[in-house]
């Protein structure tokens, strides 16, 4: 499959966030947004996701244009910058909810064992987020949109993610955005 998100134009009052972007992703590759805090990355997978409405766009799926927004059509998931799943409610629920199957997670993340029957609030912030982040990876979709993948996340779980992304990257069209930051 082959997502392209055409001539975005995104205004907040007057000012002007995003001008004539254009993007494309296809299945079988990982393509990334790069860029630094408040330049409009997060924006961009809002609006191809169908959260955000621009002034002008185009979406296109395999050459043919989309008339209404990517989220609608089932075959897309988003992993947005904060949580989703409510605090309250347990792994073992979750992972059921998704149909996820818990003993495959756990083979990639052993120390999650323990966690079967917690409360996902019980977890910390680098926890939740590969959690949630597996959970995307790892449901039935074409289309996968990443926000901040790594965040909160340890050097050696970051690698663990790297390595599902690859694998999921050869049925899905991944794409994710990471911030750069600049040091002095």
């Amino acid at each position: 499959m082959i997502f392209e998100l055409d001539n975005v134009e995104l205004y907040f009052k007057n000012k002007r966030i995003l001008n004539g972007i254009y993007l494309k992703a296809e299945t079988g590759k990982v393509t990334a947004i790069l860029g630094r805090n408040g330049c409009g990355k997060s924006c961009l997978l809002n609006i191809a996701f169908g959260n955000l409405k621009p002034k002008y766009m185009l979406i296109r799926l395999d050459s043919k244009p989309l008339h209404k927004p990517l989220f609608t059509t089932g075959f897309a998931k988003y992993l947005p910058q904060y949580n989703f799943i409510p605090s309250e409610m347990t792994l073992a629920f979750v992972f059921k909810l998704y149909a996820i199957d818990w003993p495959i997670f756990i083979e990639n993340f052993e120390a999650f064992s323990i966690y079967k029957n917690a409360r996902f609030n019980a977890l910390s912030g680098g926890e939740r987020r590969i959690i949630e982040t597996y959970i995307i990876l790892k449901t039935k979709s074409q289309i996968v949109f990443l926000d901040e993948p790594f965040s909160h996340l340890s050097p050696l779980h970051i690698d663990t993610v790297k390595q599902l992304i690859k694998e999921e990257k050869k049925r899905k069209l991944l794409l994710y955005q990471i911030t750069c930051i600049n040091t002095l």
